[in-house]
């Protein structure tokens, strides 16, 4: 019994196979595809191996491109997909544009009008009007459809449909949104012949910064969607486009004039003439019943519908039973039907052992169906005492977070599939929202009774902070033992990274950049200081804890020590957070305050003009020995970065060099404040951007840093050879490398 199964199953396989085979049927000798596209008749490749308008041809990565590529002949319009059941194919065509500058107002593209004109030369296709639209972006640009001139008609070109788009200034134009400002589409109506289009443009001198050229294109309608760096479009873009084919020869006859003239492409027994409904011309199909390729001789098949796995296509509520072209279905031996077991259940004869046998299969059902109810029942609870312990019903109501799901969470991170680093407390995960936005997805703290409400208050605090430069929470997933958090995505990782990381971090860094980015994260720990409702202390401020997005913006991050400012959390018994940043005030008194993150902030700005790590080169102390060098020589310069330390930086990094040394005053009450901090740093900035500017007035003056010689005394806490002596960079719980 078990081997006739098997057999059966074979002979089920086979037939599958086989008519998978025919359904892509060439002509005996030819290529049947060209990388991944199926090549059918009347499609071919080569002499002999296709119809007149239907060749192809297949290049291969020895012609200069990454093969092999299916084109159409003679072109290098590139086939992505060719189907002779839906009588349609996919191809790749250029955008058109046309671009304005001051030199030279009007520069357009020619690759679109030669690609229209190869892609039709022998008139076998038309661009679908069922998949495809019109699509016309930039600032007052009209753009409509050309095709080949109508017969009798007095232009050279015959115009269709078009739209226009507009823009009122440069933030007018949204991401998703088509619909006339930057970007307006619409249908287009059958019988276009090719993809040229032509444009119209209206006062687009005023917006050459962030408009300069109009684009036009073909595309299906699935296949775009506008967003507004696309106003800044790659001339070089290309969009799939659909074309509907059909038998076109002879005059372009129908159905009813083909049959009984030669080269009648519907030669397959059991086929069917159908006539083209986008132009003239006819298509060819297998009669129902049938499947395969009606252009090839004997390629339509008998469908064997009783191996179907689509049950709903071709019911059987019995035993199916396969014919030429159609199938019975029976009732099985025992049971009855008054109708047809195509449309209706069969229903048993019941005889007593029939009886006890569906008795015997129900109380199995309902045992399994009872267990798997149990079982769910048991996940839920599960969820939910996970969402209770994490503190959901205090996260479910604060405004600008989304609580996920488990199975959202899964979804997003296609089940933790990409792992972007390990922080402290676990792994953080890439992941994809469904419109498509980055998110770095972290484990937090496990929550217990104890620390639920350090982890809410850390979500809180979070949820508050909406700055540029402060990494943005997104929601949170409490349905998991450990509590996952979602961030908005940083590209370019964190500062540690990029200022001491491996070779594949390390990249140049100009003053500028450095500059911009310390100027950037002081201006995001100013407004946990002083901007927000409820002001805040980071409280473990290092590079490791700035991210930097693809512009190389700062996104201050990883809240876990942060407190809020009330008279009775000034003092923590649990001093955390990393060695060499730690205010040694905080370190010795457990008392945390905004000065202790301005202390922390100092050490980041040595760091970045140095690019040295707090202890470097074995068991040297970056904090004692830049003391040192001001001690000595009354300058940072022996410490500086050589890549930065050139004779027109050198006034800038002494300026840095002693406002970090200000942040790191052992008196709490001689340091700055962050918001000094930060105004100092946009004063330098200016100074030095006035001077590259060659202005010939001198800098608007600024408060001096620091005398010159005066000594400072840094907060270290620490003598020189007991600094040196320290081995860990940080604290095994805040040592976080990844992306979070």
């Amino acid at each position: 019994m078990i081997k006739m199964e098997l057999l059966l199953f074979v002979f089920v396989l086979v037939v599958m196979a086989a008519t998978a085979e025919s359904k892509t049927a060439g002509k005996p000798g030819c290529q049947l595809n060209c990388g991944s596209v199926d090549i059918p008749y009347p499609f071919g490749i080569g002499p002999g191996c296709s119809r007149s308008g239907f060749e192809l041809s297949c290049l291969t990565s020895g012609s200069g491109v990454a093969g092999p590529k299916a084109v159409l002949a003679g072109t290098s319009i590139q086939v992505t997909k060719l189907s002779i059941e839906t009588a349609e194919s996919q191809v790749i065509l250029p955008v058109g544009w046309q671009c304005f500058n001051a030199s030279q107002p009007k520069d357009s593209n020619g690759n679109w009008s030669a690609a229209a004109t190869e892609m039709n030369r022998h008139g076998v296709y038309r661009i679908s009007n069922t998949n495809n639209m019109l699509v016309v972006v930039g600032c007052n640009t009209l753009g409509y459809t050309e095709s080949l001139r109508t017969e009798g008609g007095s232009y050279g070109r015959t115009y269709y449909t078009g739209c226009m788009s507009y823009c009122n200034n440069s933030d007018s134009a949204q991401d998703g949104q088509c619909a006339g400002v930057g970007c307006c589409h619409v249908d287009i109506p059958p019988g276009l012949t090719d993809s040229s289009v032509n444009f119209r443009d209206y006062d687009h001198s005023a917006m050459l910064d962030y408009s300069p050229c109009g684009y036009a294109f073909l595309v299906g309608r699935s296949n775009y969607t506008f967003r507004r760096a696309d106003l800044m479009m790659d001339r070089n873009q290309t969009m799939p486009v659909y074309l509907d084919w059909a038998i076109r020869d002879n005059g372009s006859m129908s159905c009813a004039d083909a049959k009984d003239k030669p080269g009648y492409a519907c030669v397959s027994v059991h086929s069917e003439c159908v006539d083209s409904i986008n132009g003239p011309g006819y298509t060819c199909k297998c009669s129902t019943g049938y499947e395969g390729n009606a252009y090839v001789d004997g390629g339509c098949t008998n469908i064997n519908e009783c191996a179907w796995p689509n049950t709903q296509k071709y019911p059987c509520y019995g035993i199916c039973l396969d014919t030429d072209g159609s199938y019975e279905c029976r009732c099985h031996r025992g049971y009855q039907n008054s109708g047809d077991p195509k449309e209706q259940a069969c229903s048993p004869k019941f005889p007593l052992a029939a009886q006890l046998a569906l008795g015997i299969t129900l109380g199995i059902s309902f045992l399994m169906v009872g267990l798997l109810v149990t079982l769910m029942m048991i996940q839920k609870r599960r969820l939910n005492e996970h969402f209770r312990k994490n503190g959901g019903s205090v996260l479910q109501k604060v405004e600008n977070i989304k609580i996920f799901t488990k199975e959202e969470l899964k979804k997003i991170t296609k089940n933790n599939s990409e792992v972007l680093g390990q922080g402290g407390f676990g792994k953080v995960y890439k992941g994809i929202l469904e419109d498509n936005t980055m998110v770095a997805v972290k484990s937090s703290i496990e929550v217990n009774d104890a620390r639920k409400e350090d982890f809410t208050n850390e979500v809180i605090i979070q949820s508050q902070m909406i700055h540029t430069n402060i990494i943005k929470l997104l929601g949170c997933c409490l349905e998991v033992d450990v509590p996952m958090l979602v961030y908005e995505f940083a590209a370019n990782g964190n500062l540690q990274e990029i200022l001491h990381g491996d070779n594949s971090h390390r990249i140049p860094l100009p003053l500028d950049l450095r500059l911009d980015i310390a100027i950037e994260s002081a201006e995001g720990l100013k407004y946990m200081h002083s901007s927000t409702n409820r002001t805040i202390r980071h409280g473990d401020v290092k590079p490791a804890n700035i991210l930097l997005n693809d512009k190389f913006i700062p996104k201050i991050s990883d809240f876990g020590t942060s407190k809020l400012l009330t008279v009775d959390k000034d003092f923590t018994m649990f001093v955390v957070g990393s060695m060499g940043y730690i205010d040694p005030v905080f370190h010795k008194t457990g008392r945390l305050t905004q000065k202790s993150d301005v202390y922390s902030f100092g050490v980041v700005l040595l760091e970045l003009i140095t690019r040295k790590p707090t202890i470097y080169d074995g068991n040297c102390s970056l904090l004692i020995d830049f003391q040192k060098a001001y001690e000595q020589e009354n300058s940072g310069k022996a410490m500086f970065d050589k890549e930065i330390a050139t004779k027109e930086n050198m006034f800038i990094l002494e300026k840095i060099g002693r406002l970090a040394m200000e942040c790191m005053k052992e008196k709490v009450e001689e340091r700055p404040d962050m918001k000094e901090v930060a105004e100092q740093l946009v004063i330098l900035r200016r100074s030095r951007k006035a001077k590259q500017g060659n202005h010939r007035m001198n800098p608007q003056p600024f408060e001096e840093i620091s005398n010159e010689g005066t000594p400072f005394s840094l907060g270290t806490g620490l003598s020189a050879s007991s600094y040196g002596s320290v081995s860990a960079p940080s604290t095994p719980a805040n040592n976080e490398s990844s992306n979070l």
